[in-house]
């Protein structure tokens, strides 16, 4: 695995800004690094402010959505909350039905089973909204190209609202209102909110029409912090603000629906624990059952009602895990009979493989095979997959050279989902391997770990910590600093660690004569050649680890380099 330096920002930037904000140069430089250049940009980073917010208002759109939502208030219509069935749509459904439960009697939420009626707005789902007696659906993380489903809508007198974050087609939806700030004529200032944070914005603009108090809104923000840790949006601007007041209100109040997760978590909760241990539940809710479990969970408003949601789930995500992990062992054993043909593209088939987890498994054949994979398995009388990239590779461009061998498909350039016959599988296989290995470069073969900086340890003192810790939430764009220290040796205490021995305890020293305990988690295979006193470099991140109720400095390796 290559190790590769982030650019470094220049010098006498790093210099000034070291003075202006009277911080050590090694905390300038990875300010700097972020694009954080001048005391003002420090401020509002250091101290994210809802008065940073935007004016919902800006967006192209909003004052013709609040209108119809006001007049649907005032008539008391019955409105559907309809959202994608991943994270980012069931916490915005959650987050717009229970605000406008405060102003509307009749507000149904709505999630597409994920395997009757697929991605996106639905016909079916229209018809109950009819059947229901709907006249307006507000349709969050979805309905951005589902020109043929509003038309149909249109037709039963059902006018849609349709909040998206997806890059829409030359021509939009005929929808009373579309809010996307990807749209071309949209002058909203901040273009990479998700489906729950446009949601958001919704209710802000709302809030505001109704004379109401701003901070009446925090409480939803739980919600919007955990749609942009799972959807992986930027880190930065209204997705940093929204997160920080998100993951402060979690740590003060969490929802109910959440607190059956939180709870067995020993320390605050920070962006991390969203990513690994709350999206992973919900998001089991559509793939293994009903997405509609996990709104339901999202709503519950208390631990009585909540309990027997959150613990269903965790069942549907212990059955998604075990899933996963028989279908990825399976892939593995099929990619092995052809794994002497040295193939640039992986392709692999089962029909009885779980729709649900293709997408889950295709990632983690990437971990042992690093290349664009395509899992697919039988979906009615077709096969359905779902296509992960590497890093730095469009693998939409190259289905795009595929596309006479498929039905259909759609994503972007590291993920999609394709549908073909079954006859075309072996056809489609050789023309994704041809358009993967004429497209892909000798760079890209291989995974490469960023880095922030080298440091050695002297440098790591608990003000660099604490400083560090201030930079959260982490995610793309301000990711959580990676640093690299050379000349590491064992300074005697180093061991395996571990149910299994499979992780990795170590007691360093490096040349500034400094000791710094670590751990490297599946590094345990390290620790035989860690004892002969041969020279390494390290990657890792810094933390804090508590034990005995004594708090220290510690290392996590993400990889480790012998020196030849």
């Amino acid at each position: 695995m290559l190790w590769q330096p982030i650019p470094s920002p220049e010098n006498t930037v790093v210099e000034q800004l070291s003075s202006l904000l009277n911080v050590p140069q090694e905390t300038a430089y990875l300010l700097a690094q972020r694009g954080i250049t001048t005391f003002d940009q420090a401020k509002k980073y250091f101290r994210p402010a809802w008065d940073d917010l935007h004016d919902p208002f800006l967006m192209q759109d909003m004052k013709q959505a609040v209108q119809r939502i006001v007049s649907a208030v005032e008539a008391n219509e019955v409105v559907m909350i309809f959202g994608d069935y991943d994270v980012d749509g069931t916490t915005a459904v959650a987050l717009v039905t229970s605000y406008l439960k405060n102003h509307l009697e009749n507000v149904i939420p709505y999630i597409p089973d994920r395997y009757k009626e697929g991605y996106g707005i639905s016909i079916a789902g229209i018809d109950q909204a009819l059947a229901a007696g709907v006249s307006l659906i507000i349709a969050l993380d979805c309905g951005i190209k589902a020109h043929g489903q509003i038309e149909y809508a249109n037709t039963k007198g059902i006018d849609f609202i349709i909040c998206d974050h997806h890059l829409p087609d030359s021509t939009l939806p005929n929808a009373v209102a579309v809010l996307d700030p990807k749209r071309n004529d949209c002058p909203y200032p901040y273009k990479e909110l998700c489906g729950c944070g446009i949601g958001f914005k919704l209710i802000q603009a709302l809030n505001h029409f109704f004379g109401l108090e701003s901070s009446d809104l925090i409480l939803y923000l739980d919600l919007v912090a955990t749609a942009i840790a799972a959807d992986i949006v930027p880190m930065t601007g209204e997705n940093r603000i929204l997160s920080y007041f998100g993951i402060e209100q979690m740590r003060k109040a969490a929802r109910p629906g959440f607190l059956f997760f939180t709870n067995k978590l020993k320390k605050p909760i920070q962006v991390s624990d969203l990513v690994f241990v709350i999206a992973p539940r919900i998001n089991a809710a559509g793939r293994m059952n009903q997405g509609i479990s996990a709104v339901e969970l999202l709503l519950s408003t208390s631990q009585e009602e909540a309990l027997p949601l959150a613990r269903s789930i965790e069942f549907f995500n212990t059955e998604r895990r075990s899933t996963e992990e028989r279908i990825t062992k399976e892939a593995l054993q099929q990619i092995e009979l052809v794994q002497a043909q040295q193939k640039a593209s992986t392709v692999v088939y089962h029909p009885s493989w779980h729709k649900g987890v293709i997408g889950i498994v295709a990632s983690r054949l990437i971990d042992q095979f690093y290349r664009p994979t395509v899992v697919l398995t039988k979906s009615e009388t077709d096969l359905a997959g779902s296509v992960r990239s590497i890093k730095g590779f469009d693998v939409y461009q190259a289905l795009e050279r595929c596309k006479d061998h498929m039905i259909q498909f759609g994503g972007h350039k590291y993920a999609a989902g394709l549908t073909l016959k079954e006859s075309q599988l072996e056809s489609f296989k050789e023309a994704f391997e041809e358009a993967v290995e004429s497209q892909i470069l000798d760079s890209q073969r291989s995974p490469v770990k960023l880095y922030d900086t080298e440091l050695t340890f002297d440098k790591i003192t608990s003000k660099f910590y604490r400083i560090l810790t201030q930079m959260a939430p982490f995610g793309p764009k301000n990711m959580k600093p990676v640093f690299v220290t050379h000349q590491c040796i064992d300074k005697g205490g180093s061991r395996q660690v571990g149910s299994e021995k499979n992780h990795l305890k170590l007691e360093l020293i490096d040349p500034s004569g400094l000791v710094i305990q670590a751990i490297g988690f599946g590094l345990g295979e390290y620790h035989s050649k860690v004892k002969q006193k041969i020279p390494f470099s390290i990657l890792y991140n810094l933390e804090e680890n508590e034990f005995n109720g004594i708090k220290r400095l510690q290392l996590v390796v993400k990889d480790l380099q012998f020196q030849v």
